[in-house]
């Protein structure tokens, strides 16, 4: 027998007034920690860029080689290196103050500043460049090359993800994302591990890393964002990370389950409806969570909503 390695995809759709006008296509996958596909819709080896849902494991350079101890950065200081913040006062001080503890002018933040704003601080991978910066600090290496893939602090990253994954760092894929750091390119079901090993407790690392979204999911994203409202719901029972172009990934803390979903046309508004109608069909959050997700993410006004279909399948 053949086996199966390929499903039927969920499909969103945008209703106006109960007719359907638009229509995106999912592809979803539940890996268990040792990466075996649990649940799959689409093709668990399509291929994506990971995006901003990266961050958390480019987070564990900074919690792995004693930066944050060397410091004394706080758990708001590593959720907000883990996170796509908004740049509000409160989210760009906690940049700076990764920064200032670590000794280093703003001015060598890389990413850009955003449109109508003053500052680099307040780009949504802010936190994440400012950590990349206190590990090249904390290990005498050059500032100003902090951003090239042949970095020191970029091959320390990738070698993390490599282990997680268990093959070699050279054979992934890497391209600049829009802030100018590495991401990668990585199956479904590599994201869905990733996102499993995140949650499994197996790493002091991880599970700090875990700790500080969970605890301080305002510095992830921000109030009305759906990881914050995702974490702050669920009180610590999933970490969420979203990525632009449709992907958002999820783990299921303490269990060793990660999803990993991608909306094939990038749609960001699709992915949360995905999202929500993927956690509710596998028993991740409650039917009160759900509704409160679907009044904030898939309602859309007076005359418009999302809804999805499909389901997800064995492998």
């Amino acid at each position: 027998m053949v086996k199966r390695t390929e499903a039927p995809v969920i499909e969103v759709r945008l209703l106006r007034e109960g007719i359907r006008e638009s229509l995106h296509q999912i592809e979803a996958t539940v890996c268990d920690q040792r990466g075996r596909v649990l649940l799959v819709a689409g093709n668990p080896e399509a291929t994506a860029f990971i995006r901003s849902a990266l961050k958390p494991f480019q987070a564990l350079a900074v919690a792995a080689n004693g930066t944050l101890e060397r410091y004394h950065l706080t758990d708001q200081d590593l959720a907000i290196i883990c996170g796509s913040h908004q740049g509000t006062i409160e989210q760009a001080r906690q940049v700076f103050h990764i920064l200032w503890r670590s000794e280093i002018e703003a001015d060598k933040l890389q990413c850009p500043t955003p449109e109508g704003q003053r500052s680099p601080l307040q780009h949504n991978c802010s936190g994440k460049h400012a950590g990349m910066l206190a590990v090249a600090q904390q290990c005498h290496w050059p500032l100003h090359t902090y951003l090239n893939p042949s970095h020191p602090v970029q091959k320390l990253i990738l070698s993390k993800i490599a282990e997680l994954l268990e093959m070699p760092g050279d054979e992934l894929i890497s391209a600049h994302d829009d802030c100018g750091a590495p991401t990668y390119s990585m199956q479904l079901r590599q994201m869905a591990l990733l996102y499993a090993q995140l949650a499994s407790g197996n790493s002091l690392e991880l599970e700090r890393i875990v700790r500080a979204m969970t605890r301080n999911p305002n510095m992830v994203a921000g109030v009305g964002a759906f990881d914050t409202e995702l974490m702050h719901l669920t009180e610590g029972e999933l970490v969420s990370k979203s990525g632009a172009e449709g992907i958002q990934c999820i783990g299921r803390v303490g269990e060793g389950m990660g999803l990993a979903i991608k909306v094939i046309d990038g749609a960001k508004r699709a992915k949360y409806a995905a999202a929500i109608y993927i956690l509710k069909q596998i028993g991740w959050i409650t039917p009160t969570v759900a509704e409160t997700l679907t009044d904030n993410f898939m309602n859309l006004g007076n005359y418009k909503r999302l809804e999805a279909v499909g389901e997800l399948s064995y492998p």
